[in-house]
């Protein structure tokens, strides 16, 4: 109505989440209109500082040797780091990966990937994450990244 006024948001933190598992996902169903649903992965947690994220790759993700590839890994970093990233400042869509570090671990088996990802520093413009990407252990990662957003 005219006159009232908006909503005041609490100052981004890395302390406080705007979106939670269910909005992530939705979020990135209406952003991403024409990608198979479940080739990106979804939000399983969002809690302050941390969310954890799962995909069930398909045949079509690996690579010979029957090791799930080199892209998928990366792409569903970035995804979790995506998702971080929103959970804290809101539905921003062009919140852009502005740098990706990614460390092969050991070789990735097929079967569900899960990826924690933890907010390093979230600032007005830069938010950087670590992300661990693993299979059946969770204390013995298949890949690591080191993720930055770039927050418009």
């Amino acid at each position: 109505m005219a006159g009232e006024a908006a909503p005041v948001l609490a100052p981004v933190s890395s302390g406080a989440i705007r979106m939670d598992a269910d909005a992530l996902n939705a979020f990135m169903a209406d952003a991403f209109p024409h990608s198979k649903p479940g080739s990106r992965g979804h939000v399983v947690l969002a809690e302050p500082g941390h969310i954890r994220a799962r995909i069930d790759p398909n045949d079509q993700a690996l690579r010979p040797g029957g090791l799930i590839s080199g892209p998928t890994q990366m792409g569903f970093a970035d995804m979790a780091a995506y998702a971080l990233v929103l959970a804290h400042i809101g539905p921003v869509a062009m919140a852009v990966t502005s740098a990706l570090n990614y460390q092969f671990l050991r070789p990735c088996r097929p079967g569900p990937l899960f990826a924690d990802a933890h907010m390093l520093r979230l600032g007005r413009r830069l938010a950087v994450m670590d992300v661990r990407i693993w299979t059946d252990d969770a204390d013995k990662p298949v890949g690591q990244a080191n993720v930055t957003y770039a927050i418009p």
